[in-house]
């Protein structure tokens, strides 16, 4: 969402100075200095000198915040204060108020860490399934908890729906800092027919639900699904499936070959088992006029209208899954009535004109914040 974002701010007129630290710097590291992560991940001082002095050179009206682990840091957020430059941060999922960022543990939704209190995510090594790197992390969330880096440190948070909104303001974030703005899609008016299958598109892991659909569509062997995307699961969920016509693994596709399968595709699953923030597949669904199934659950039951836009199935729950498909297989006239619905909800929240409308708003409020506060 970050590129498409720069580019929206640059079609707008604006000039937009990029900061970016790539992880596969760690890599490089000789040993002492690895050893040294689980401090600079609290706090980079190479970050901190770089943005203040980025910050001193260019004279930004503002600071938009994606992705701060694990070599930015907080300490560009100071940076930027220290300097008088507003902060944005985007909350792309639950990092600030969960170690292992999704709010999960064991394929079931876990809230245990919402309060501050890290334990249990590093009993678990809920982060790359490590308890060291886990607690580095913990470390990290704890040190600016304490510090009140997330209430007082950072002038706007942007949340994708509102259900997010809810569990970061459990979390502790103050909930006047937390604006909601959907995830957008340029229109590519790819408005196609129904060829007559099934897309799940998206990272094949454990969270998203994929073996749950999976296993919906073994009792519905007369309609196509087309899994596209790639992840850790990616083997294992082939070898299980490859006696099934009816499902096609086509891999990891770019994006126009993404968008032309959503344009002759008849509906689109999105059968995750976690909260998950604002997927990408459904506004891009929602461009194409394509109804969606989703797992009653989090941000999902909200995004989606049951009967309306698309159908809701209990999370984790194959036969309610294939008793929906079924139904939305079942129902053309009903299926592209979602569809149109969708298209509509599309043209009145999800393109790039309200997006970049929404951010200025943002913006404007983060710059209100700093000057009311010099």
């Amino acid at each position: 969402m970050f590129g498409a974002e720069q580019v929206l701010l640059s079609d707008n007129g604006h000039d937009v100075v990029e900061y970016m630290r790539n992880n596969l710097e760690i890599e490089s590291y000789p040993l002492y200095k690895k050893a040294l992560l689980f401090k600079t991940t609290t706090w980079s001082k190479k970050s901190y000198k770089e943005v203040r002095a980025l910050c001193l050179r260019q004279k930004p009206d503002v600071a938009h915040f994606h992705n701060t682990l694990p070599l930015v840091t907080p300490s560009a957020y100071y940076a930027c204060r220290d300097e008088g430059i507003p902060v944005v941060q985007t909350l792309h999922n639950y990092r600030l108020i969960c170690p292992g960022a999704l709010l999960m543990h064991n394929a079931q939704v876990c809230e245990k860490c919402i309060d501050g209190s890290y334990r249990h995510a590093i009993r678990n090594k809920c982060y790359r399934d490590s308890r060291i790197q886990t607690w580095t992390v913990a470390r990290m969330l704890k040190y600016h908890r304490k510090i009140a880096t997330w209430k007082n440190i950072v002038n706007r948070y942007i949340a994708l729906n509102e259900f997010s909104k809810r569990k970061y303001v459990e979390g502790g974030l103050p909930e006047y800092k937390i604006s909601v703005k959907p995830n957008f899609a340029y229109d590519l008016k790819k408005i196609g027919g129904d060829h007559g299958f099934a897309i799940y598109l998206g990272r094949l892991s454990q969270e998203k639900g994929v073996s749950v659909l999976l296993d919906a569509m073994r009792g519905l062997p007369g309609f196509p699904l087309k899994i596209i995307g790639d992840g850790p699961d990616k083997e294992l969920l082939e070898s299980k499936n490859s006696n099934y016509n009816n499902i096609e693994f086509s891999g990891k596709l770019g994006h126009d070959e993404v968008m032309g399968a959503i344009e002759k595709c008849s509906f689109i699953v999105v059968p995750s088992l976690w909260y998950e923030n604002f997927p990408m597949t459904i506004v891009e669904a929602f461009s194409c006029g394509k109804p969606v199934i989703v797992s009653r659950i989090g941000a999902l039951e909200g995004i989606i209208e049951d009967g309306k836009t698309g159908l809701h199935f209990e999370p984790g729950n194959a036969r309610d899954l294939a008793k929906k498909i079924e139904w939305m297989v079942d129902n053309p006239l009903e299926r592209k009535r979602m569809g149109e619905n969708a298209r509509r909800v599309y043209k009145e929240k999800y393109t790039p004109e309200r997006s970049y409308e929404m951010l200025m708003d943002i913006y404007s409020q983060a710059i209100s914040d700093v000057k009311n506060n010099a």
